[in-house]
């Protein structure tokens, strides 16, 4: 799961730098109110970019392979992000499956929305709304593949309706209750983001309300922060930077309040999912190792450790020749 205190940390420098700039030179000042100029537009601004209306919302969503096969619905990461790194799954299609990516209401190029419309649960029904959209009969099996949040957002999805799903395969996900999110979370952390003189200097608050319209400034705010993920040494093992469309910031700070104002736990029905679930971690993310993948997956009554050599939290990314068999044996077996 990216790390908001990080980010938010990162977005407050880059903003001083941009303002300490600005004020030394004189240039051609980029007006958000101008979609595109900024960031790349969204579907509801860009009618050309492929899209699904469903729940209320419009998704960038993009689909291969025969529909009438096996479903393996790609989930990525954030909150916020988007499944741009993870399209090398297009390669399951020539192995009979039908692979659907999406960017998640609020994230990537799908729509935008005021900070009240987020929630964990329509997150989950957002998942849902697009299974029934695609499935085509009830015998039509139903695989989640998810990384980091998105390996949790399945992990919710299932915990809700476990009979719908044939498998799930998931990659560093913090954890599937807040407290275990949170205390991974921290240990991503280079510096300590919750102390009060950091507080004081980043109080999201006033840097993340926004009026609707202000999206896109903040979503290209919020991407200069995003080196942390890939600097040299960070904690996370990225061995650079890996392709992304747009980042989410509004999505990304609502359910990360949600977090932290009200938990969460998606394993209050998890023991009713007894399908074996493949788990990966990374050799190189410092802040999982064994230990707490040991401690996330065991949520899962059949669960099966795999760890990817060669790579970090990025796995779909940096270890993609690692993960493509281990993944492909699992579906195997199981369709």
């Amino acid at each position: 799961m990216q790390n908001l205190k990080a980010r938010l940390v990162s977005l407050a420098l880059a903003v001083f730098v941009g303002l300490t700039i600005s004020g030394c030179e004189e240039q051609e000042e980029l007006e958000p109110g101008k979609p595109g100029l900024l960031v790349p537009r969204t579907v509801d601004q860009d009618p050309s970019l492929p899209q699904l209306s469903i729940n209320g919302t419009k998704l960038h969503l993009e689909t291969f392979g025969n529909e009438n096969d096996p479903i393996i619905l790609v989930i990525h990461g954030g909150p916020g992000g988007d499944y741009r790194s993870m399209l090398k799954c297009k390669a399951f299609v020539d192995n009979g499956y039908f692979v659907v990516f999406y960017d998640q209401r609020g994230s990537g190029l799908s729509q935008r929305h005021p900070r009240k419309a987020y929630n964990m649960q329509v997150m989950i029904d957002d998942m849902g709304a697009i299974i029934r959209h695609f499935r085509k009969s009830p015998d039509q099996k139903v695989f989640l593949l998810g990384h980091s949040w998105g390996a949790m957002l399945a992990t919710a999805y299932i915990n809700q309706r476990p009979s719908e799903i044939a498998g799930a395969i998931l990659s560093e996900p913090g954890g599937f209750t807040w407290d275990v999110t949170r205390e991974y979370m921290s240990r991503t952390r280079e510096l300590d983001f919750f102390s009060e003189v950091v507080n004081d200097a980043v109080y999201y608050d006033q840097i993340l309300t926004v009026k609707n319209d202000e999206h896109e400034i903040l979503d290209y705010k919020f991407a200069l922060s995003t080196v942390v993920e890939h600097a040299n040494g960070n904690p996370l093992g990225n061995a650079g930077s890996y392709p992304s469309w747009r980042s989410g910031a509004v999505v990304q700070i609502a359910l990360f309040e949600i977090g932290e104002k009200d938990g969460f736990d998606f394993t209050t029905n998890l023991s009713q999912f007894t399908t074996p679930v493949v788990f990966m971690y990374s050799q190189m993310n410092r802040a999982y190792g064994p230990a707490h993948a040991q401690l996330v997956s065991s949520a899962y009554p059949n669960a099966r450790l795999k760890l990817i050599n060669g790579t970090g939290h990025e796995i779909l990314w940096f270890g993609w020749e690692g993960y493509y068999p281990t993944v492909l044996e699992y579906l195997n077996e199981l369709n």
